[in-house]
Formats: structure tokens, sequence, C-alpha cells
């Protein structure tokens, strides 16, 4: 399994600024010292080049952002101030997706430690999303012909309003959205698929819900899933309304990561939203989230030594 992280993910903000920004850093350590991924899994998210962010947004508000000329009023909805390493963060954030796209094609599954920046609409940006990574990699797969069709499942508690808005008129994707009815954003633009779940809503009801819906995606039988594993649905998240436990989300991320394996469909994860109190639990959330992945992928080390046992067996 490769795994696309760039220390540009990680940039200053202002003090009392509420985004974690250090999550990224956090996560990376976590993988590794804990032992789910060998640190030889990652690779250098690329740059990606602007005219790929064509494909899903505006030239005006490409360059607004690329060359610092944007309003304050389009900096202020984003929610972070525009700065040069903004900017090398947004590249690499699409980048990653992108490279690992190409590398799940490749593999079966790939990830990307930072994107499911799916707030970011054709010309503007919002909650903390600049460009929006999965709307880009998707036109970008459709148009080089890497795929005929596919499905988006954003399950960050979130609405995916930037990537509906830019894909909502593709007949080859499906975009799959399950998400907080009263939680940001307020104007949800549709999905192909909306779930809006109440506040507090549990493990149980969730997973049941998701169990009964996941079939329908499969349904549209695409080439690759993009999954935004946001895991602001925790309890103890700030932002998030709902109340799933870590283990309600590992569940979660078996439910979808089973059904692409079992069907065959390589899957790409981002990873979205985690805003807890403590960071510490966002963190372990996504962990478990390449925990449940190299349960059912594994990582080429595994591979490569689930065939050496095989050729050893007497």
């Amino acid at each position: 399994m490769r795994i696309f992280y760039s220390d540009h993910y990680t940039l200053e903000l202002p003090p009392g600024h509420r985004f974690p920004m250090h999550k990224y850093r956090m996560v990376r350590r976590a993988l590794v010292a804990e032992g789910v991924v060998p640190g030889t899994c990652f690779r250098e998210a690329p740059l990606a080049d602007p005219g790929a962010l064509l494909r899903a947004h505006t030239p005006e508000y490409v360059q607004a952002i690329l060359t610092g000329t944007a309003p304050p009023a389009v900096m202020r909805r984003i929610g972070f101030p525009w700065s040069p390493a903004l900017v090398r963060r947004s590249l690499a954030t699409v980048g990653g997706t992108l490279a690992a796209a190409e590398a799940a094609l490749e593999d079966g599954i790939a990830g990307n430690l930072a994107g499911g920046t799916h707030h970011a609409l054709p010309t503007h940006g919002e909650g903390f999303c600049v460009f929006n990574d999965l709307a880009i990699t998707a036109l970008t797969l459709l148009e080089g012909r890497r795929v005929r069709r596919v499905a988006i499942i954003d399950l960050d508690v979130h609405q995916g309003n930037g990537t509906a808005a830019i894909l909502g008129t593709r007949p080859e994707v499906f975009t799959f959205s399950m998400h907080g009815a009263r939680n940001y954003p307020f104007r949800k633009v549709p999905s192909t698929l909306d779930v809006h779940l109440p506040d507090n809503t549990d493990d149980d009801t969730y997973l049941l819900l998701l169990e009964q819906l996941l079939p329908r995606v499969l349904a549209f039988k695409p080439d690759i899933v993009l999954y935004q594993a946001g895991v602001d649905p925790l309890r103890e998240d700030t932002l998030g309304r709902l109340a799933l436990s870590p283990l309600g989300l590992m569940e979660r991320d078996f439910l979808v990561l089973s059904a692409c394996a079992r069907h065959g469909i390589p899957v790409v994860m981002t990873l979205g939203g985690g805003y807890a109190e403590p960071l510490e639990l966002s963190v372990a959330a996504y962990v478990n989230t390449y925990r449940v992945a190299v349960e059912l992928f594994g990582t080429e080390e595994h591979r490569s030594a689930q065939r050496g046992a095989r050729h050893e067996a007497p």
C-alpha cells in the first residue's frame, strides 16, 4: 500500500486558529510507531500541475489563489489566510490524491494523508477547503480514460457540497454523502445519494443505514472508489454532532473497504475532517482506518511475506 504524504500539508496558522494543522504529522508518526504500516509505504505527494485544477475550478479562482490576489472575503470563506505555504499545501493535497488514484489502480488501494477537500466549489473554496481534490481526481481519471465510472463515498460528518456541485451533471460519477442534517454546510448541494442524519445518531443506526445503502453505490459498477474517510462523526468531535464510537467508525471503514475488496474495486482513502477534543482521539480513529485497510488489503511487505510463506509450505 502506498500512502502519500508531504511536509507541505502542515503550515503555520495564527494563534488560536481552530483547525488542528498538526494532525497530519501526528497521524503519520502514529501509523509507523504503532506498527500499522512500515515507513517504506510512504511516498512524497507531488505538487499538482495547476492545469489539473482547471478541470474543477474556474481560471479566475485558480489564478487568484496561486497569485495571492483573492479578495479577503474569499479567504475568510476558506478559513485560512493566504500565503505561499498555503498554495504549496493545496497543490500537494491535490497531487497526493491524484498520485494515490494511480497507485490504487495498480495495487488495489492507496491513501493520501490529507485530502477529502469536499467543500471547494468551482468558483471559490470554503470550510478549510481550497481546491477539491476528489472532483479533480475523478475528472482527471475520466478525461484520461483511466476509468469509465467513479464513485465517491463521502462519510465525513459534513456534506460534500463542492463535490456535488462540480460533478453533479456527470453521469459517469456517483456521489454518496452521509452526513449530519443540521451541520455545515447549511445549504447542501444534492449528491447522487444523500443521507441526512439527525444529531446524536449512534453506531447501530448509522451502520444499519450504511449497510443498506452501499449496494446502491456498488450497483453503479465503479472502476474506482474515492473514499472520504473523515473521522468527525466521532462522538467527541467538536464539529461533529453525531455519536459514533471508535469501534463504530472502524466498522464503518470495514463495511466500505470490505465491499470494495469483495468486488475488486480499487479504493483511494483521503483523510477528511477530524476535530476531537483531545485531538489524539481523532488521530487514533485515522490510524484505525488504516488498520482496517491493512487487514483487508495488506501492504506489499505483508503480501510478499504471505507469498513467501506459501512457497515454503510443505
